[in-house]
């Protein structure tokens, strides 16, 4: 935020220093005047004393903090932080013959100014750190202050000691001392920053008893606010009991010296500080109030013990250290709310008028602490049980009036420590008024999550069978939950959706889970639209908020099953989004889109703490070393550790073979061998360039020299079986095997299996820290519809579409993919390669996708649960192999062309599994969208996918349909220009600037398709933009002709393409180009008569036979080809 300082940033650092040194200085002269008493005087006359001098220095804070804070409210706090410093130099300058005269009322008058000092300098040091500081760093700057307060305290508790010690009766020296702190104070000040003033012009008053009790009036219609003030208040009533009556407790009831006392003072300030920084750090970036009424807890049990520690040098310095940690935790993040929840431009009188009532608490703790030894007669053990029993009708007090610090205290356990949860957006929360949440639904313990992420107390329509449950009915009522059911009553269900319409009425956070439910798959479920009841109208915004890596954890459905699992981390990382305020009119498309969108980018937080390609593997190995790896139509098979120090010494083979280069060429098919070369190759380094073999000779090379590989690595045993001859420098698998010593495989396998993970990384991987942004492959398009394209895909791109795939189909151990599709497809290289080896599953290579015969037979041995295809490739299938060969599948999933519905039943019939289509391109590295399986368990089913459609978008990808020209997001279900995004977007395209700006707007990929979005975000692609013919001034899509050619004749494979070319009179005329089918004139007779629109019928001419269509390796069309022949043909 502009204006802000960062919490390592010098400026607010200087405050710390000029804060803890100050408390220094007042510590330092308290504690010189306390230990001069206790040695003068009579025990008893010396505590009266000691009670004396508290009261005259906080009696200023009472008298002066309603004008210091007026002061702060009104001119810039910088200024009077600097002045006030000047003052302290001053006052300190006054203690040395104060000191010298050794005379009581000088004593105490020096106490008396050096409390007006720090009355002017509390409100103004506390109103200042919101002006410096961002909400997020709120707590911790606030935790950060009272560690160095306390740190100033403790290091003036022992240089008084130290100074009493050393100077022995020239105690007046020690104010010289004092006098060059203060002036390092001073130095300090000067360098904080100067934000201006925050406005107020509140009238200054004197008469404080009346101008306090007008604040605190005013003060009270913040409930909050006013609550942490007595919160904070009693804590200061606590630190000054501890403080006068430990002094007490260690002389009298424990016969310590002052050196003892001195100790104690300092195990106690310790603890303080330790508590606050932690406070801090446990708030993470927000204001955490389940904290209060643990250390209220912990203020209540460790005082107890302490009332009965006095035998125990040692037990009582551990309660003396637990009572500030716990002090720590309970004031820390009250401060924090009174700062954040403040009227800025009366902010400084908050927190002033907060002052007064907290050192009126410390004077009350001087009379408390004069009326129970010295009018009761108890000893300073007794005194501490008492302050024990009243902490904890205190810490019953604040649990019984604020829900929100129960739900806390009974979620904490949860959130932050079964989770590390990294909060997003939290400046989007309103930090006062009503609004509704609408978050994703993970796991049964997103409410929790959700009220973790954020300070304000939130409440949550939920299913009423949850909130009428025994269990959990005590918890939700208390949170102010409203239940609602689909089952419900018409009257019931309008009755809550007013109440909770009412809530944000009154200034509250709703949260409602669109979805209803929670998903069993892993995507996202179908928004009902009842939220848009509870805001019509309103002026309170709606706040998307989306869950991220939820799924996975325990209480989440992954895998099946729920809790029955073991964690995969402790603590698990999640990630809440809060998203920008939306109207309160948005749509449920719009605000599912919105929270689609923030899952996007909250996806990247996943790419922080994930390793790159070869180290992933590695890691999966170690855990896994005899898990079955891969295998290949050859017979090859091979564990995991096995296949990863093969691939490390086949990787050291082709670094030594080739010259020093950043890429290498690979020219082989599916199969081990490929698989290992590229893991090798990435292993060491290396930009792997898998080539297209289906291809000619020339453009192979001609790739090869655009990504500039040090050479090429293939199969002489492969050359031969494409018809090509050897190629000149070219490195060859079976020469590199051979070439491989005996010593280095041993060396090699011993060390990658047995060495720490770590330690084999640096030994054994060329780079096992390269950024994740650095380039993993290239890979070159197939020029379907244009010239091919290197694009290049980074490490973060390649993982995470594998965290984006592992999320939908949550792949076991005991699950292997049928890798048929060649590695320089996309889907080939990241589906079939990587994602097994980083996902821990095994794979079956395939050299020739349409060799349906051996295929068959392979997944007969191997028995895969996963095959990637295209419907070209499952046509083939379908023909020829038995359906016991493929009865192990459970997933299929299709893409680079469309999937006919005839195709799909007919696969489903005769395999038993039908068939899901998703969609990507290699730009997307690859897979954008895709359908999954729909799940159905004891009477509970959930849509997975919807036929006809390529899926919702992968978790961490988002999709827009945007108008091709405009640009401007179009309704659910209109066609228009498909936009991706999302980390799996590719760098760039290789050494070409110009071509990777076309495709980018703004984080979206363009990816050149026509394509439409329902409200539950499943995308249908109608056809690429390239396959529009513009006639006549409308675009016809070729798709939707070939689909009425098919279906009028009645045909599953592929019978029509339709393509276009130039015409004089019209822009563009149709073409359509067949093959096997002969009655054309009956087939364009029942086109004419079906209720296609006339434009888009093609003339009765424009029908052309060919032989065959010419297919791209991958199995798509080559539209390339097809569209020049309909160009070559006679008009």
């Amino acid at each position: 935020m502009e204006g802000k300082t960062a919490l390592g940033g010098s400026g607010f650092r200087n405050l710390l220093w000029a804060q803890a040194l100050g408390a220094l200085n007042d510590n330092a002269f308290k504690t010189l005047v306390a230990l001069w008493a206790l040695g003068k005087l009579a025990p008893e006359e010396s505590s009266r004393l000691i009670a004396l001098a508290g009261a005259l220095f906080v009696l200023p804070f009472i008298v002066f903090s309603n004008v210091a804070g007026a002061l702060a409210d009104r001119y810039p706090k910088k200024r009077i932080i600097v002045l006030l410093k000047w003052i302290e130099v001053g006052l300190m300058s006054l203690a040395l013959p104060a000191l010298y005269v050794e005379s009581p009322p000088l004593l105490a008058a020096l106490l008396l100014l050096l409390g007006a000092h720090s009355a002017f300098f509390g409100p103004v040091k506390l109103a200042i750190l919101p002006e410096i500081l961002s909400e997020r760093d709120l707590s911790q700057g606030n935790g950060l202050v009272q560690m160095a307060t306390f740190l100033g305290i403790l290091l003036g508790t022992v240089c008084a000691g130290l100074l009493v010690k050393t100077l022995g009766g020239s105690l007046h020296l020690a104010a010289l001392v004092l006098v060059l702190i203060a002036a390092a104070g001073l130095w300090a000040s000067l360098r904080i920053p100067d934000p201006p003033a925050a406005g107020g012009c509140g009238p200054l008053r004197f008469n404080f008893a009346a101008q306090t009790l007008a604040d605190l009036r005013g003060i009270r219609a913040h409930h909050g606010i006013f609550l942490s003030l007595m919160g904070s208040a009693y804590f200061w009533f606590v630190g000054a009991v501890l403080q006068m009556n430990l002094l007490v407790y260690g002389r009298q009831l424990m016969g310590l010296s002052e050196m003892w006392l001195t100790v104690f003072q300092i195990v106690m300030c310790v603890g303080i500080g330790f508590g606050s920084w932690a406070a801090g750090r446990l708030s993470r970036e927000q204001v955490e109030l389940g904290l209060v009424p643990l250390g209220a807890l912990g203020l209540a049990a460790f005082s107890l013990d302490l009332a009965f520690s006095f035998h125990s040098t040692l037990r009582t310095a551990c309660d003396l250290a637990c009572l500030g940690a716990s002090a720590g935790c309970f004031v820390v993040p009250m401060q924090a709310f009174v700062q954040a929840r403040s009227p800025e431009a009366e902010r400084g009188k908050f927190i002033a008028a907060g002052n007064v009532v907290s050192f009126a608490a410390i004077l009350a703790a001087s009379g408390f602490l004069w009326a129970w030894s010295g009018v009761f007669h108890l000893h300073a053990g007794q005194v501490f049980l008492v302050l024990s029993l009243m902490t904890l009708a205190v810490a019953v007090y604040i649990v019984w009036t604020l829900p929100d610090f129960l739900l806390r205290v009974v979620f904490y356990p949860v959130a932050n420590i079964v989770y590390r949860i990294q909060v997003s957006g939290a400046e989007n929360i309103p930090r006062r008024g009503g609004a509704l949440l609408i978050a994703n639904h993970v796991s049964y313990v997103d409410a929790i999550l959700v009220t973790s992420a954020m300070s304000r107390l939130v409440r949550f329509v939920m299913h009423r069978s949850f909130y009428e449950s025994p269990l959990l009915h005590p918890f939700v009522k208390i949170m102010g939950c409203i239940p609602i059911s689909d089952s419900d009553r018409p009257r019931d269900l309008v009755a809550s959706l007013k109440k909770a319409r009412q809530a944000i009425q009154d200034g509250e956070i709703v949260c409602i889970f669109a979805e209803g439910a929670v998903t069993r798959h892993g995507q996202m479920l179908r928004f009902k639209k009842g939220f848009e009841r509870i805001v019509q109208g309103l002026d309170a915004p709606i706040i998307p908020v989306h869950l991220d890596r939820v799924w996975g954890s325990v209480f989440s459905f992954e895998g099946g099953r729920i809790f029955y699992k073991w964690p995969r981390r402790l603590p698990y990382p999640i990630t809440v989004s809060f998203g920008a305020p939306m109207p309160s009119d948005s749509s449920t498309a719009a605000v599912r889109q919105s929270i689609v969108e923030l899952g996007s980018d909250a996806f990247r937080h996943r790419l922080a703490e994930t390793l790159p390609l070869p180290v992933s593997f590695m890691r999966e190995v170690k855990r896994h070393p005899f898990r079955f790896a891969m295998a290949d139509a050859t017979g090859a098979e091979l564990r995991c550790g096995t296949a990863m120090v093969r691939a490390r010494l086949l990787g050291g083979a082709i670094v030594r073979a080739l010259p020093p280069c950043a890429a290498v060429g690979l020219l082989l098919p599916p199969s081990v061998g490929a698989a290992l070369a590229n893991v090798g190759a990435a292993m060491m380094g290396k930009v792997t360039v898998n080539l297209n073999y289906t291809t000619t000779r020339e453009s192979v090379l001609e790739c090869a020299a655009r990504a500039r590989v040090g050479g090429i690595v293939t199969s002489r045993l492969f050359l031969k079986k494409i018809g090509w001859e050897p190629m000149a420098g070219a490195v060859y698998l079976e020469d590199l095997a051979r070439g491989i010593p005996a010593w280095d495989a041993a060396w090699t396998a011993l060390g990658m299996l047995l060495l720490p993970s770590r330690l084999a990384e640096w030994i054994f991987l060329a780079r096992p820290r390269a950024g994740l942004d650095e380039t993993a492959t290239i890979i070159f398009t197939s020029g379907s519809t244009g010239s091919a394209k290197g694009v290049v895909l980074s490490h973060a791109n390649i993982l995470a579409n594998i965290e984006s795939l592992g999320q939908l189909f949550s792949m076991r151990a005991e699950d292997r993919i049928l890798g048929a599709l060649p590695f320089f497809h996309s889907f080939g290289h990241t589906v079939t390669l990587w994602f097994p080896l980083i996902a821990g599953f095994g794979a079956v290579y395939h050299p020739n996708p349409l060799d349906a015969r051996k295929l068959g037979e392979s997944a007969q041995k191997y028995r895969p649960t996963f095959l990637l295809a295209t419907p070209t490739f499952l046509l083939t299938y379908l023909r020829r192999v038995e359906p016991e060969q493929f009865r192990s599948l459970r997933v299929v999933v299709v893409g680079a062309e469309r999937l006919r519905s005839e195709l799909a039943q007919a696969f489903a019939e005769r395999f038993g599994v039908r068939p899901l289509e998703g969609y990507g391109c290699t730009e997307l590295s690859p897979v954008a969208s895709a359908n999954i399986p729909d799940f159905e368990e004891r009477g509970t089913r959930q849509q997975g996918g919807k036929p006809g459609t390529v899926g919702q978008a992968l978790p961490g990808v988002s999709m827009r349909i945007v108008d091709p020209e405009s640009g401007a997001d179009l309704l659910p279900g209109s066609p228009g220009l498909l936009l991706v995004k999302g980390p799996n977007v590719m760098k760039g395209y290789l050494d070409d600037p110009a071509r990777t700006a076309e495709v980018r707007r703004g984080e979206y990929y363009v990816t050149g398709d026509i394509a439409a979005m329902d409200e539950d975000g499943y995308v249908t692609i109608t056809d690429r933009l390239s396959r529009f013919s513009k006639i006549g001034g409308e675009m016809v899509p070729h798709v939707k002709v070939e689909e009425r050619l098919h279906s009028l004749a009645g045909r599953m494979e592929q019978a029509f393409v339709v393509t276009g070319r130039p015409d004089e009179k019209r822009g563009e005329r149709l073409i359509v180009l067949y093959k096997g089918y002969d009655d054309i004139e009956g087939l364009w007779r029942r086109l004419n008569e079906s209720d296609l629109p006339k434009l888009w019928i093609p003339a009765r001419d424009a029908f052309h036979p060919i032989a065959e269509f010419p297919l791209l390796g991958s199995g798509k069309l080559d539209m390339r080809k097809l569209k020049a022949l309909a160009e070559s043909l006679a008009p």
